[in-house]
Parts: structure tokens; sequence; C-alpha cells
């Protein structure tokens, strides 16, 4: 098997003119350009004195030269560690002292800040958007690198911190097998090719826009019709051109509120693809009525890439993640023990496979923590195999919520929620309770103009939940607080109302 970059420099060699990146009002860069620019990236990264298994960091806008960083970065043999770029000095000081990179990238205008800050122990580079920057200059005169290090499958090609809501960012290190593992399963599992125009709207500092979007395009020779971000009406301006569209929940449901979709705008798409938090039943049957296409919703997490899909060819079925990708293993097991459970059983989601990654970095008791003596990966998610073989994702572990003593499964309230009239969706939460241990609370955002309240939430739910699932609380907002890739955090909501009983 092959790296990432070794793919990436096989397919530039093969079609140098064609398209990857394609830009509105700027000009496309080919696959020749990027591996050039991708070469001479290197050159500097050598310059500065990276060396394999080196971390290079970068908090950088969206741009195709941050994407040829990371190749360069994989090509030098060094570790690619991406930054959310709304992270704080605070949390970045965090990151960049955990993980000891021996170069940092930032944007032009932080780039004096930074130095002053780390330059003593830390090179630090700037790359902007707009393909300026101090990287860039010294790119621009750079002998190219147009050798590479080797790199063994278990070499480590990148570290990703996980959010850090339960106590301090760990970070995943995913190895070079993890990368093209998965990357080669999704390319099978959803038939995707050189002939596809993949519109991204992503960030890159993520799984979902990094490590499946633009990997899947790089090793297939595909082309990205690139965004800065995600505009509904710009997003319909070309499907006209595009085949695939992979997204996050938010960007379904701000499309379902555009006249513009219909069949005939997505005529010429052959996939949606959404994931990174669970899409609404309402919005997968809406879009699919409206456009003529069933979403496809997939599961993966910081740690493992993708786990699951549901089918290319075949039934696509709202609240499923669908089934185990190629060479994947999935389990539902017992929270405490790890044993497996019967089919139906709601239980800990467990995962091995190649995609799985290698620890955490410098946390080696963390790491043995979350693995089985048989070598499966304790997700932290909740969740039950149906008669059908689909698994479905009830809530995090740390979601559950625990009154009176008893297991309650917030998936489940919500599910019933936000099928009534008037409402948006919800997000179920345990909170502090005096006799309970933890009440549980509805968070429920309404329809413009609804009039459904407290009394009428609990009135249309309870008779289908046992007395204690339901809700002590329901509290009406006018959003549910969610992170760049649409996920609710809960922990947020959790804090808020941390004294709701007290």
């Amino acid at each position: 098997m092959k790296t990432i970059f070794e793919s990436f420099a096989d397919v530039a060699g093969l079609v140098p003119h064609k398209s990857l990146f394609e830009r509105t009002g700027q000009p496309a860069i080919s696959y020749g350009e990027a591996l050039e620019l991708t070469q001479r990236l290197a050159g500097v990264l050598s310059t500065q004195g990276v060396m394999p298994g080196d971390r290079v960091a970068a908090q950088v806008g969206k741009s195709p030269e941050a994407i040829c960083l990371y190749l360069a970065t994989l090509q030098v043999g060094g570790v690619y560690l991406p930054l959310n770029t709304d992270y704080t000095s605070a949390e970045v000081d965090y990151f960049l002292g955990d993980a000891a990179p021996r170069l940092f990238v930032c944007a032009p205008d932080q780039l004096a800040a930074h130095a002053a800050r780390y330059g003593e122990r830390i090179a630090c580079s700037s790359l902007g958007t707009s393909g300026d920057g101090s990287l860039m200059e010294a790119a621009s005169g750079a002998e190219p690198k147009v050798d590479h290090v080797a790199r063994a499958m278990d070499d480590p090609a990148a570290i990703l911190y996980t959010s850090g809501t339960t106590g301090r960012s760990k970070g995943a290190v995913l190895t070079h097998g993890n990368l093209a593992s998965n990357t080669a399963a999704l390319l099978e599992s959803w038939g995707f090719t050189r002939e596809d125009r993949l519109i991204h709207a992503l960030p890159i500092f993520h799984t979902h826009g990094l490590f499946v979007a633009v990997n899947m395009t790089l090793v297939a020779g595909a082309t990205l019709l690139w965004q800065s971000r995600f505009a509904p009406e710009t997003v319909l301006d070309l499907m006209g051109s595009a085949t695939v569209l992979m997204g996050v929940p938010t960007f379904y449901t701000r499309l379902l509120q555009c006249e513009r979709l219909t069949r005939e705008a997505a005529a010429g798409m052959r996939l949606f693809v959404s994931g990174s938090a669970p899409l609404l039943a309402d919005d997968h049957k809406s879009f699919e009525a409206r456009t003529g296409h069933a979403i496809l919703e997939r599961y993966g997490m910081t740690e493992t890439c993708m786990i699951t899909t549901n089918p290319y060819d075949g039934p696509r079925k709202p609240g499923a993640v669908g089934m185990p990708l190629p060479g994947i293993e999935v389990r539902v097991a017992d929270r405490e023990t790890g044993s497996p459970l019967p089919q139906g059983e709601i239980g800990a989601i467990e995962v091995r496979g190649p995609n799985v990654f290698q620890c955490y970095w410098n946390m080696p008791e963390k790491t043995a923590a979350e693995f089985r003596a048989d070598g499966f990966f304790i997700t932290g998610d909740l969740g039950q195999i149906g008669e059908d073989g689909y698994l479905r994702i009830v809530g995090r572990d740390k979601d559950l919520v625990i009154s009176g003593g008893y297991n309650v499964y917030p998936k489940e309230i919500e599910g019933l929620i936000d099928e009534l009239s008037g409402i948006v969706e919800s997000a179920v939460i345990g909170v502090p309770h005096p006799d309970l241990g933890e009440g549980v609370t509805a968070v429920v955002v309404r329809e413009a103009g609804a009039e459904i309240d407290e009394a009428g939430v609990i009135a249309a739910i309870g008779p289908q939940l046992a007395r204690y699932k339901q809700p002590k609380k329901i509290l009406f907002v006018s959003e549910l607080p969610r992170n760049v890739m649409g996920k609710v955090q809960k922990a947020e909501l959790r804090k808020t109302y941390a004294d709701l009983f007290s």
C-alpha cells in the first residue's frame, strides 16, 4: 500500500494537467502545479530542519497552499498537526507545548506575536489564504525536493487533537496506514473515481474535510470545487458541474431552506454524504423528497477516521450509520466488561481495524485504558446493531443520563421530541438533581411562531416513555450550541444549566 503522498505524486505524474483545485473567479490549480508547489515547500521544510518524525503544526486558513503544506510534510517524513483556526493563544500554547513541533505555521497577521512567544524553541512561519506569507516567499525561491522520505505504514503521519470536553485534549496519532487504508475503503464503498468533482466547503483541520474529502480526491485523481466556506446559494450554483457533496448536517438543513433545491438542481449529482454529527430524520426525508437523492450517512471519529457507512447501493436508513467499511470490525459490548452484547441491545461501540489510531501522543496510560485486551478501541459512543445489520448510535457514553439509578439514553427522548409539530430539534442532558442524581432535561428549539410549550411537549411524549425517562424540565432556546463541525455541545449545555435544580 502506498502513502497518501506517494499516491498523489503518482496521479500528478499521470494527469499533470488535470484540475485539482477549481475556485470561483480564480485560476484552477492542476495536479502538476500542486506537486511542483508541494516539492518546493518540501524543500523549505528540509532547510528549516524538519526531519522524519518531526511535527509541523499549522493554524492557517483554508487554501490550496495549505493542502500542499500537508503533502510536503508527508513528503519529508514529517507529522502534520492541523489546528482549528478558532483556537485561542492559550489553547495553541497547550498544543505546541504538548506536541513540540519543529515548525509552526500561522496566519501572516499572527506571525510576529507567535514568533515572540515561541521563536526560541520553535521555528515560526506564515501562510495566508491568498498564497501569501513568509512560507510562500521562501518557497518561491526554494529548490524543489523531488525525492521523498520512504515511510512505513505504521509510521506516524498526523496528529489530531480531540476536543477535550472531558479533560485536556488528547493528540490522536494517525499513521500512514490509517490514512491510506481508510481512503482505499471509502473509494471502494462510495464508488469514488477520477471522474468525480467534489464540492469542498468543509474546514481542513478536521478528519472529515482533510482525511476523507481531500485524501479521497488526491488518491482518486478527482477534482475539488474549492470553497472557503459553506454558502448554500454558491453550492447550488456548483451542483450543475459537480458530482459529490460532503457535508455536515447543517449544510443540508440550510440547503433545504433554499427554494432552488430541486430535482433539476441536483440532477447531475450522484452522491450526498453527511457526517460529523447526527442528521435529523426529517431532513433526511425532506431532502430525498426534494431532490430524489437519499443522503448517505457515515460514522467516524478523530481516532479512527471512518468506521461505518450506509450503502452506496442499497437502503440508506435515517437514524442509522450503516455497516462497517471493508476490513473494519465493529461490535457493541458491555460498557464495563467489554463482553459482546446480543443483537439489538444497547452498549459501547468498539472498533478494530487498520483505521484505528496508533496511540494518544505522550499518554501511554490513557492509550492503554481505551483499548480492550483483544485490540478493540472503545469509541466512547453508545449504540446498537439491529436485525438489519445497521449500526445506530444512541449517544456518547459521557452523555448518558443516570436518573434515580436508571440509565436514560438521550437519543430516544430526542427522537420523540424532534417528531413533534413545531419543533426544530432538541438536546437531552442530565443536570445535577438533589434527589435523582441527574434530572433529565430537554433543551428545545421551536419553529418560528410555534405555540408548543413545556406542558405540550410533556403531554405528547409522556405516554411513550417510562416515568424515569420523562424530562423534568423543558427549556426553550433559539439555537443549540455547536462546534465548527455541527456537533451539539452538550458539555456546554450541562455547564449552562448546572444549577437548574439547586
